[in-house]
């Protein structure tokens, strides 16, 4: 269609800008083209009408070291291909052979069935990502829902080095990050979803359904699914944490688990915000004495960050945890324990319940890797006729109990009356003891007195008797001296003479005339 060496026909080559000879009008027809303006933020397409034949797995044409299409016979003889280009011009002025070239760009977009907004430069928004779908490439292999990661392309702008390094047709696993991309819209189709995030209190745990064949790192004690490490097929080992992470939600699967304490209501009357306990109810169990009763059950749990993809990977997600796991043995459980009381004994016991439950759903949720935080019981609703002989036995204790403080008031108002008695003669009291004390020392204070004469009138006799016997002695002896000296008969006659003189004593007697 195009010559190359002079024949007869359309020209590979064209002529410069300035004056040119030897072109006879009778020979030659030169037809006038403007040059190619692409305007800044824009692109144009190529669509060449002559060239080798695509390859049947191909349909755009390779890319050929041809000054970006100016030089028509060297396209033409380094092997280009006709047809829609794999290359595209980006801002510039081009020099191109219309005969050769059909240059679409955002100005006659629509005649050639585009929209002008596919010939501007593409924007991926901040906080969204690029989902590339790829239109030209090696078939994807067989088992693969996306083409591999290819490196060294410049994300996706230079589409031949994306075909020799065997780039995949179809959806991508490598994505765009927000900025400005040169791509070729015949090469790259893009869709633009918001960057996974992963809320504070969650961890998101990947589960890709792409990359290297999956290698199992959970380790021989976890014998209920396969963990592998990031870029490999299955659930990754290590979570997502909080943040805004640029995932391909086309060829990955996010599960977020909360990481902070969840409140799961066993009752109609309220839904936690999370959503997860919507399919749970009240449980209606059967007591030992034949009684059914309905029973609201708060059960607080836990999950931990690097237990989340255990969780993942044993039960898929978190609704299935609570569906399958927490409702069957929290129900289960009180059911049980139901049956082996009576009503009445569940309903006054009901603390010991709690705690037994707590410690049950403990030991049976770990063997999940989910921890039980606490097991709580709520509204137990007995039958009506149960209520009336509870409510009857709560009157009478009520009652017993207001006579019982009645009693203690009265009891207590006797001791007030008797302590009042009491103060009003305290006084009376104090004077009569004071009294008795006193009469009482005046009594000792005469004995003690009359015990002190009796003890001086027997001193003073005894005084007077050795006083007695001393003049006594004192008179004996003299007496024993007397008659020694002057004998018996004559000591006698001088005591004689002695008192005689002493009480004058007449020995004659007076003669009255």
């Amino acid at each position: 269609m195009i010559a190359l060496n002079g024949e007869a026909g359309l020209q590979a080559d064209t002529l410069a800008p300035g004056w040119h000879w030897g072109y006879w009008p009778w020979q030659y027809s030169v037809k006038k083209e403007s040059v190619i303006i692409v305007p800044q933020g824009e692109i144009a397409l190529v669509v060449a009408a002559d060239g080798a034949s695509n390859p049947p797995e191909r349909i755009l044409g390779k890319i050929v070291s041809c000054d970006n299409f100016q030089d028509a016979r060297k396209f033409l003889t380094q092997g280009g291909e006709k047809g829609r280009q794999m290359s595209f011009l980006t801002a510039g002025t081009y020099r191109i052979n219309t005969a050769l070239f059909k240059v679409i760009t955002a100005t006659n977009a629509s005649a050639h069935g585009m929209s002008p907004q596919q010939l501007h430069i593409y924007e991926i928004a901040a906080e969204k990502v690029g989902i590339v779908t790829t239109l030209d490439g090696s078939a994807i292999a067989a088992g693969e829902i996306a083409g591999r990661i290819i490196s060294g392309h410049d994300n996706f702008q230079n589409g031949q080095k994306f075909i020799d390094a065997g780039g995949q047709r179809g959806l991508q696993e490598q994505v765009l990050l927000s900025g400005s991309w040169n791509l070729n819209p015949w090469l790259v189709n893009i869709e633009q979803v918001p960057m996974t995030e992963i809320p504070i209190g969650y961890v998101g745990v990947v589960i890709s359904f792409v990359g290297k064949e999956h290698e199992d790192v959970s380790g021989a004690s976890f014998t209920h699914g396969n963990l592998v490490n990031q870029g490999h097929k299955g659930v990754w080992v290590e979570p997502l944490y909080p943040g805004k992470h640029p995932l391909n939600t086309k060829v990955m699967k996010i599960e977020l688990v909360p990481t902070t304490n969840i409140v799961l209501n066993f009752t109609e009357r309220i839904s936690g915000k999370h959503g997860y306990d919507t399919n749970l109810q009240a449980l209606k169990l059967l007591s030992f004495d034949g009684f059914t009763f309905d029973l609201e059950i708060f059960q607080i749990i836990h999950i931990g960050a690097s237990d989340a993809p255990k969780v993942i990977s044993r039960l898929g997600s978190m609704q299935n945890v609570i569906d399958q796991v927490l409702r069957p043995i929290v129900g289960n459980y009180f059911r049980n324990s139901a049956q082996e009381y009576t009503i009445l004994d569940f309903l006054t016991a009901r603390s010991d319940r709690q705690v037994e439950a707590s410690e049950y759903v403990k030991s049976a949720l770990r063997a999940y890797d989910v921890q039980a935080v606490d097991s709580l019981i709520g509204l137990i609703t007995p039958p009506d006729e149960l209520m009336h002989t509870l409510t009857d036995r709560k009157i009478a204790e009520e009652k017993r109990k207001t006579y019982e403080v009645q009693q203690m008031a009265q009891t207590q108002r006797q001791q007030l009356v008797r302590e009042t008695a009491l103060a009003d003669i305290q006084e009376e009291m104090v004077q009569s003891e004071q009294s008795v004390q006193i009469a009482d020392l005046k009594a000792q204070a005469q004995i003690k007195q009359a015990n002190g004469e009796a003890e001086g009138t027997k001193l003073r006799a005894i005084a007077e008797a050795e006083g007695i016997l001393a003049t006594g002695n004192a008179k004996a002896e003299t007496y024993q001296a007397g008659v020694e000296a002057l004998g018996s008969q004559g000591y006698t006659a001088m005591q004689l003479m002695q008192i005689i003189g002493d009480r004058n004593v007449r020995l004659i007697p007076d003669c009255f005339s």
